[in-house]
């Protein structure tokens, strides 16, 4: 099988389960994208070739990006191997791989000296408190996130957080917009949310 072919049947096989996930009939996806479900099968199936101008309208109406579906990289390797990176007070570990939408790093605080100053930016932060305990500023509320506890809010709120009475480690996950925010911080300065 040509490498050109080997993508094709990645696509189709990616389309017919996307529309299964979103249990969609062919009918379904046809009304969403101005394509006939017949042309839509014949895609699924290998008896139509796949071109731009039918693949742009399925995977807007599938809700997917053109690079999802032509993804065709071996995940052969699927074990990530952090690097830990220090600055300041923080050391962070990125557990995901950088080119995902989503976000996932494990982060170790030390208590700071001052408070941090807090930040806005467009996106959504969550994380998970793993050891220790964490100051959650939000505007003019501080919140104490426990072990064991998690935090989620919008980014468009002043935030920042820190380590209290001992070193604390977490877990965050960040959208693009919050990854840019945080882990591409200023590296000069200590980094803060």
């Amino acid at each position: 099988m040509t490498e050109l072919a080997e993508i094709e049947q990645v696509v189709r096989t990616r389309l017919r389960s996307l529309r299964n996930t979103l249990g969609l009939s062919l009918d379904e996806l046809a009304a969403r994208t101005n394509l006939s479900a017949s042309t839509i099968s014949r895609v699924e199936t290998g008896r139509r070739t796949i071109s731009l101008d039918i693949l742009l309208p399925l995977a807007a109406a599938l809700q997917v990006n053109l690079d999802a579906l032509l993804d065709v990289r071996s995940d052969d390797d699927v074990v990530i191997r952090p690097v830990p990176t220090s600055s300041g007070a923080r050391t962070t570990w990125l557990l995901s791989r950088p080119t995902t939408s989503m976000i996932a790093v494990k982060m170790r605080l030390e208590p700071a000296r001052k408070p941090e100053e807090q930040r806005v930016h467009p996106g959504h932060d969550w994380f998970f408190v793993i050891i220790g305990q964490v100051r959650l500023s939000l505007g003019e509320r501080e919140i104490i996130v426990q072990s064991g506890e998690s935090a989620e809010f919008a980014t468009m709120t002043p935030h920042a957080f820190a380590a209290i009475d001992g070193p604390a480690e977490l877990i965050m996950i960040f959208d693009r917009d919050g990854q840019r925010a945080h882990v591409h911080h200023d590296t000069a300065a200590e980094p803060t949310t």
